[in-house]
C-alpha cells in the first residue's frame, strides 16, 4: 500500500512539473540590462484564429527578475497572438507579481496592431519560423 501511494505521489509531481515547464529563449536585449524572452513550451497556434500565441517575459539578471510566467514572484510579461504573414499582433493580456494574468475577453475580435519596433520585429523573427510546427489548441 505504501509503495502504491509513493508511486502515485511521484507520478503526480512529474505531471505537475511537466505541465508548468518553461523553456525561455532570449530574442532581444533591451535597455538598462533587460532582455526579452519567449516561452517555447507555451507557444501554440490558436485554432479559431490561426494566430501564433506566444508568452513573452522580461528579465533583468542583476535585479533577479525573470524571465518567468504568471504567478511567479519574478514574472513580468504578456501573451500575444501573432499573425506572421501580415506581421501584426493582438495583446491577449499581461501579468506581473502584483497583478495575475487576466485574458482580455473578446481578444480574437480585436483589431490587430502592426508588429513594429525592434522588440516586436525580433519576436516575430524568433517565433514565426517555428509556426508550422506549433501545436494547435
Amino acid at each position: 500500500m505504501r509503495r502504491a501511494l509513493a508511486i502515485a505521489v511521484v507520478a503526480a509531481l512529474a505531471v505537475t512539473s511537466a505541465a508548468s515547464a518553461e523553456t525561455w529563449t532570449k530574442y532581444i536585449d533591451g535597455p538598462n540590462g533587460t532582455a526579452w524572452s519567449f516561452d517555447g513550451d507555451y507557444t501554440y497556434r490558436d485554432r479559431q484564429t490561426g494566430r501564433l500565441v506566444v508568452m513573452q517575459a522580461v528579465s533583468k539578471p542583476e535585479a533577479k527578475l525573470g524571465p518567468a510566467g504568471p504567478g511567479k514572484s519574478d514574472g513580468v510579461g504578456n501573451i500575444v497572438a501573432l499573425d506572421c504573414a501580415n506581421k501584426n499582433m493582438i495583446m491577449i493580456g499581461s501579468y506581473k507579481p502584483s497583478a495575475p494574468f487576466e485574458e482580455k475577453t473578446g481578444w480574437r475580435l480585436q483589431s490587430p496592431k502592426k508588429a513594429d519596433g525592434p522588440d516586436n520585429e525580433a519576436l516575430m523573427a524568433a517565433v514565426c519560423p517555428m509556426a508550422a510546427k506549433a501545436p494547435s489548441k
